[in-house]
């Protein structure tokens, strides 16, 4: 029995705005509150028409004033686009908002285009990737419990907040930094699964502990769908898969109404089929039999401390209903 968390991209639907998809993730995190999960982790994405997360912090906030009980917090926020200062003190401010409840997870991607990167007015392109584990550092430090040596920047809020910080990742950078830094690592496998099974070896082989982490702790990301069928289910899975054919096709846009599986199978070309499944493969879609059984052979394969859902379905009633059923699969708490 493992701990259950929620990661949304305020996902934009077809023929609806922005307003309407930050209303759905409220409402959905007024349910997943009340239904018991763990966490509820909102991703930093700039310039994506079909996602409505950019101002991470701000959705943080709304969310957790939504909620009572469950966690809030990033999915991450991509510390290569910010001073770890501004991070501090925006995370500092909520934590001392919602004590107890928020998170801190970063990511080292850029997670946009370079112009949009350009636009963020960030500094130094070439290098800010490696910048990085310096700048979780100073991050971290900024959230301690007292200053150190010859510090003289402070957050405010933020300081003493000691604010949980995870380090997130798709390859095996971040992987071996949480590792070095005693952090919980958290692996995007929700698409970009390819090297899920090595990343969490070399985690857990390199693990030096920490104070508030004596062992390593690993949290899975995985797309699942649940429905009465899995007719229902598959059908429902079509935006995901449209969307990322898109994606493969340098296309954006607002998340597609689903199709009939027979007619997105006329729609890619077989390398592009083979590009979406491979995308998509930590994925549980189906009836609760069938999730059941896909999510407990994921459990099996990576004996993840936690589990993190992502959902991209069209209807937003249909989502909350997927989140409905998941919650009751045996293998979570």
């Amino acid at each position: 029995m493992i701990p259950l968390s929620i990661l949304d991209l305020v996902p934009i639907p077809e023929g609806s705005i922005p307003a309407q998809a930050i209303g759905n993730t409220v409402a959905l995190a007024r349910l997943a509150d009340e239904w018991g999960y763990q966490r509820y982790w909102l991703a930093e994405h700039h310039n994506m028409d079909g996602l409505a997360c950019s101002a991470t912090a701000v959705l943080i906030g709304q969310v957790a004033a939504a909620t009572s009980r469950i966690r809030v917090g990033s999915g991450g926020i991509m510390l290569p686009n910010h001073a770890p200062l501004v991070v501090a003190e925006q995370f500092g401010t909520l934590a001392t908002l919602f004590p107890g409840r928020i998170d801190l997870g970063l990511g080292r991607a850029p997670g946009t285009d370079g112009a949009t990167a350009r636009a963020l007015r960030r500094q130094a392109l070439a290098g800010s990737e490696d910048e990085f584990p310096r700048d979780v550092e100073e991050l971290m430090g900024y959230l301690a419990a007292e200053d150190g040596p010859g510090q003289t920047v402070r957050a405010i809020p933020g300081r003493g907040t000691e604010v949980p910080v995870w380090l997130l990742g798709s390859s095996l950078f971040s992987a071996q930094l949480a590792a070095w830094l005693g952090l919980p690592f958290a692996f995007a496998s929700h698409f970009a699964p390819d090297m899920l099974d090595q990343a969490l070896a070399i985690y857990r082989r390199t693990y030096r502990p920490s104070e508030r982490w004596p062992r390593p702790h690993a949290m899975v990301g995985c797309n699942v769908i649940v429905a009465d069928s899995n007719e229902a289910a598959e059908h429902l899975f079509t935006s995901a898969q449209q969307r990322v054919l898109g994606m493969l096709r340098g296309q954006r846009g607002p998340l597609p109404r689903p199709i009939d599986p027979a007619e997105l199978a006329r729609l890619w070309r077989p390398e592009e089929q083979a590009g979406v499944h491979r995308m998509l493969a930590v994925s549980a879609v189906g009836d609760a039999a069938r999730v059941t059984e896909q999510l407990g052979q994921l459990l099996e394969r990576t004996q993840a401390d936690e589990l993190i859902v992502a959902c991209a379905v069209h209807d937003p009633l249909a989502r909350q209903d997927s989140y409905r059923r998941l919650k009751d699969v045996t293998h979570f708490a």
